[in-house]
């Protein structure tokens, strides 16, 4: 039954390795700025970031199953938008759209991976992450296959929005029936799921890996945004050296991915583990951003990647461990740190403007340094209770 909740992280991260490969097509096309570019990663997950707590207490208060359909259904409509944008502002109204019902597809079926054992936590998250890496590793093979049949981007938005549809005719055949038929919560039910999750954040527990995962992503999914530009524009290689690049990066994060399966359970101490790689990290990116060369750059980023493996599914598989009986509404508590977290794309975009993208990518350091600052000094594995 866990198998519909990978699929829809495959297409998910699909659709996300699609999308942050074409940025270059996407930009010449649509003659976008830097300022724009980072409008576009921005600006939907701060308005969704409003929308998607109400989703997660839902989620917890309501029928998850529906909400999980419902939100199917908008994830398809905005990849069929996304296909059929010739301007920047229906580009931006079809990832407006995408971010909540990518929550509610996503995100819930993500807690109702987490509810199915709540035992294994990292150990879920792990193949959760496998999942997705493999869809981001089969995204620019994708799209490559698709601009060289003369298709373009927007093509291969309307294949994923063909995918979607069959994700989500397999999600309506096998996604487990919610316990109880509850009729829609009153004001007052809705407002006591927000209480009981944001008490939550009375918790340092709950902070520190909310705070850890946020900053951790600066060197997970916003590098990888920016990778294609920065080869592209800073290291001035041709733009099938920039999809080389990326897909260097993207086969080495499917396979310490895969492996990272079984090596998460022998693990005694994961946050020593954490400690480690992002020291080891810091020094990768470092000299990734100093180094001359097409070659020697793709080797550096490569390690950055194997060096960032495991950061997500163990500060994830934390979090969730620090809020049991809760899963769902994680999407609510996320929303304090989202909104802040989601400016990080739009910054880097403006002083890319401003003083360039080889100076602005230095920010992406600030990830390492929030671990090695952030993590306690001391640590077990986590379990329902959490730290």
């Amino acid at each position: 039954m866990n198998f519909i909740y990978l699929l829809i992280e495959f297409i998910d991260e699909l659709v996300f390795g699609v999308g942050e490969t074409a940025w270059p097509l996407i930009r010449d096309d649509l003659n976008l700025t830097y300022s724009q570019i980072g409008l576009l990663l921005s600006l939907p997950g701060i308005i969704a970031a409003f929308i998607e707590p109400f989703i997660g207490i839902l989620g917890d208060v309501w029928r998850r199953r529906l909400l999980i359909l419902g939100g199917g259904i908008l994830f398809t409509a905005s990849l069929f938008m996304t296909s059929a944008s010739h301007s920047f502002l229906l580009l931006l109204s079809s990832f407006i759209l995408f971010n909540p019902s990518s929550g509610a597809y996503v995100n819930l079926s993500q807690a109702n991976l987490m509810d199915s054992d709540e035992s294994r936590h990292e150990q879920n998250m792990a193949r959760w992450t496998f999942a997705g890496s493999l869809g981001v590793v089969t995204g620019p093979f994708l799209l490559g296959l698709f601009v060289y049949l003369g298709l373009g981007w927007r093509g291969t938005y309307a294949l994923l929005a063909s995918l979607s549809t069959l994700s989500l005719i397999i999600a309506f055949r096998f996604l487990p029936a919610d316990k109880k038929s509850t009729p829609f919560p009153s004001f007052k039910e809705v407002f006591d799921g927000f209480k009981a999750a944001f008490a939550a954040l009375k918790r340092r527990e709950v902070w520190r890996w909310l705070i850890l995962l946020e900053f951790a992503d600066l060197m997970l999914d916003v590098l990888f945004s920016f990778l294609a530009l920065y080869f592209v524009d800073v290291a001035r290689v041709t733009e099938t050296q920039a999809g080389i690049a990326v897909t260097a990066w993207l086969v080495m994060g499917l396979i310490t991915d895969f492996f990272f399966i079984p090596f998460v359970d022998r693990q005694k101490d994961t946050l020593q583990f954490l400690r480690r790689t992002a020291v080891l990290n810091a020094l990768a990116f470092t000299a990734f951003m100093l180094a001359p060369g097409f070659v020697l750059k793709i080797i550096l980023v490569i390690l950055v990647n194997l060096f960032n493996t495991g950061w997500y599914p163990i500060l994830q598989g934390r979090l969730y461990s620090s809020l049991p009986g809760q899963s769902a509404s994680l999407m609510a508590i996320g929303a304090v740190t989202g909104p802040l977290a989601k400016l990080l794309p739009l910054f880097i975009g403006i002083l890319a403007d401003r003083v360039g993208l080889g100076i602005a990518m230095w920010v992406l350091l600030l990830a390492p340094i929030a671990l090695l600052i952030g993590l306690p000094k001391k640590g077990r594995r986590s379990n329902v209770e959490g730290l």
